[in-house]
């Protein structure tokens, strides 16, 4: 599809990381009438041509069918991390929300639906060559978030199948980031009063080395930028995400002025499990299993199909949040309040 003057996205999750960044684009787009952010609290925050509204993918009496109606594009990014103790919840309004979003699309006659996939969504894959969007996307199972974007991978195909006159592309992001995302980002993955200065360089004499923790980042900005060629163009399918260079112990000491010392995957594990298990820290030690088996991604298909490249590095995104972090940074949305701790 190729949109046109006056053209109306509805973006699910707009006011979360990914969300703020593919709304402020959108509204500055020309091409681009209007945008209609679905959230479940409507932000102090108006970018121009935006409208919102106050929407819980997690409860069925929401007639997303009406929200959706006279849209020429849905850019769905809705996604709940927490609680990961209680997986039930998280499947309630990672899974069943987006099956309804998927059925709301087609009853509502929406010809583009671009999905928030994830490098999670991914089988476990090497560390020291890159996959394309062929490798299969079974995901982790033991992991919630792996196992929900492996499960929608599924869904999909049964929409697509069901539905050939709509146009699907699936975004499969590395990990993202931005100054904004700091403090959302530290209470979803550390807990709410893990100090943001421990990313002070002086604080950190030493760095976990864990074998295996290798992965991609991507700046949610340049993340924002593939959405919004998606929209505008006619592809389809699946497209990686992700800048270089690769992120590891190595890099991370080099950013933070830390020396890399090797630690055993069972004993950092059992680290992760201990304060999971006192609810101390909200990233499980499931979630750490599977990053450890992520695939590096090759993102030939982006730059050759959608014209996309990545304006920054890992290095500088990883550098420009861990400013963020330093800094309690935030934006004027509830997911994304800044707030310094420590």
């Amino acid at each position: 599809m190729s949109t046109s003057t006056g053209s109306r996205i509805v973006v699910t999750g707009a006011t979360g990381n990914v969300g703020t960044s593919v709304v402020r684009l959108l509204s500055e787009d020309p091409e681009v009438g209007s945008v209609r952010g679905l959230a479940r609290r409507i932000p102090d925050w108006q970018p121009a041509g935006t409208e919102w509204s106050a929407v819980d993918l997690s409860s069925q009496r929401t007639d997303l069918t009406e929200e959706f109606a006279g849209a020429d594009a849905v850019i769905h990014l809705a996604w709940a991390f927490q609680p990961t103790h209680d997986p039930a919840v998280t499947w309630r309004t990672n899974v069943l929300g987006s099956i309804r979003v998927f059925e709301a699309v087609a009853a509502a006659k929406v010809p583009t639906l671009v999905h928030a996939s994830s490098v999670g969504a991914y089988s476990p894959g090497p560390k020291e060559q890159a996959v394309d969007e062929s490798w299969p996307t079974h995901g982790w199972p033991d992991a919630a978030y792996c196992r929900e974007k492996a499960y929608l991978e599924r869904a999909l195909d049964t929409f697509e199948r069901d539905h050939p006159g709509v146009r699907v592309v699936r975004m499969r992001p590395a990990f993202l980031f931005k100054r904004e995302s700091a403090s959302e980002q530290r209470r979803i993955f550390g807990g709410r009063f893990l100090p943001g200065q421990l990313a002070r360089p002086d604080l950190l004499p030493f760095l976990p080395d864990i074998p295996g923790l290798r992965v991609q980042a991507l700046h949610t900005d340049d993340a924002a930028r593939a959405y919004a060629l998606a929209v505008r163009s006619e592809v389809r399918g699946a497209f990686n995400l992700a800048a270089e260079p690769p992120v590891d112990a190595e890099l991370l000491g080099e950013l933070l002025g830390a020396r890399p010392v090797r630690l055993p995957r069972p004993a950092a594990r059992s680290a992760i499990a201990a304060a999971w298990g006192l609810h101390l820290l909200p990233a499980s030690p499931h979630l750490f299993d599977a990053v450890l088996r992520l695939p590096l991604m090759d993102c030939t298909r982006a730059r050759t199909e959608l014209g996309w490249r990545p304006e920054r590095t890992a290095t500088e995104v990883l550098e420009e949040f861990l400013r963020g972090m330093q800094q309690g940074a935030g934006a004027r949305t509830e997911p994304m309040r800044g707030r310094k701790v420590g």
